[in-house]
């Protein structure tokens, strides 16, 4: 859940150094069961991303899972992380790479060296469509990935600096956040047919567009975060039928994630450091509950994921942004569960049985 608008720099590809097992860290388990998969961010130009596995057998965790599975480093700033066709897709941003590893194991597949004409493309979110990967770019394209192949098939232009993205009516929608043009970001949420893979159109929904969801019945729904200060956080609904805003809405939001039927709605605001968790009905168009998830044990909310699986909420918290970041669980009702420490800024998990 990066909020704020990145620093313009561009960095050339890391060389990774081979790292051994760390002194009384865990064994990576040989396949991945009964536990967390832990992107952790790291520090932004500091090439200390990671991923590591919190073991719910016994409550253990491996900070260098990633270094164990491949004795390399994973590079400068873990951004997203997806699971998809027996694969698990990790974007890391600022050393322009997608590592492909195996879902069952963690195994590397591959690494996906993410430049075009010696510049660093910056990718950012990944969303899936059938037998392809679409990879958000801040180089202002989405960059289409075949997942059998996994090359690079198509580039597709867009605005600026594109963020979230989300999938609906055969089309996949792009918040184009404009971040590295600041003050001057984007507004606009660009449209691509998915039959042709061509944008079709940009709706504009306000400055610096990041998130994007969709609900059951197919609607889009996108955060723009405005500039931190005297432009609020909102969101705002398309209509993924006619591409048109059909409403925006009042509250703060800064995160929308998907909760069964319902979206989980949470807000973490940088001037006072308050964190905020509402239930929103997506078939009402209303908050049901602003104070869901009690947030007083959260410092710095850095994101939020529900599971079907184990039928918890997980909340990410980055703490001061330089310690070691916490795993807050919480029941389906917003009851207060347990936390589990895990690695520098928390980007995003994968829930094991």
């Amino acid at each position: 859940m990066r909020y704020k608008i990145l620093p313009i720099v561009f960095i050339a590809i890391l060389v990774f150094s081979c790292k051994k097992k760390k002194a009384g860290e865990p064994d990576a388990p040989q396949t991945l069961h009964h536990g967390i998969l832990v992107l952790n961010e790291g520090l932004f130009q500091q090439n200390n991303a990671s991923m590591g596995w919190f073991s719910f057998s016994d409550n253990s965790y491996t900070g260098n899972f990633f270094e164990q599975k491949t004795n390399r480093s994973l590079g400068d700033t873990g951004n997203d992380m997806k699971k998809y066709g027996g694969k698990i897709y990790v974007i890391v941003n600022v050393s322009s790479t997608i590592e492909v590893l195996d879902a069952s194991t963690g195994n590397s597949i591959t690494q996906i060296s993410m430049v075009a004409n010696g510049t660093p493309k910056q990718p950012r979110y990944v969303a899936f469509y059938g037998p392809k990967a679409f990879i958000t770019c801040y180089d202002g394209y989405v960059d289409v990935l075949d997942t059998l192949s996994l090359n690079i098939t198509n580039r597709i232009p867009v605005g600026a600096n594109p963020e979230g993205l989300a999938i609906s009516n055969g089309k996949l929608f792009v918040a184009n956040s404009g971040g590295l043009n600041s003050p001057n970001v984007d507004s606009t949420v660009s449209v691509i047919d998915l039959g042709n893979l061509q944008e079709i159109t940009r709706i504009t929904v306000g400055k610096n567009p990041g998130s994007v969801q969709t609900d059951l019945n197919g609607d889009v729904y996108v955060i723009s975060r405005g500039d931190y200060a005297s432009v609020p956080s909102r969101m705002h609904r398309i209509d993924a039928i006619t591409n048109t805003l059909v409403q925006s809405f009042p509250f703060d939001a800064s995160g929308i994630s998907p909760f069964n039927s319902n979206f989980l709605i949470s807000y973490h605001d940088f001037s006072s450091g308050s964190n905020q968790i509402a239930l929103f009905d997506p078939n009402t168009e209303t908050i049901i509950d602003p104070q869901y998830i009690p947030t007083s044990g959260i410092q710095t909310l850095y994101g939020v994921q529900y599971s079907d699986m184990t039928n918890r909420i997980y909340c990410l918290d980055a703490k001061n942004y330089t310690v070691t970041g916490q795993v807050h669980v919480f029941s389906p009702n917003g009851v207060f569960e347990t936390s589990y420490n895990v690695g520098l800024n928390p980007a995003s998990i994968l829930i094991y049985e």
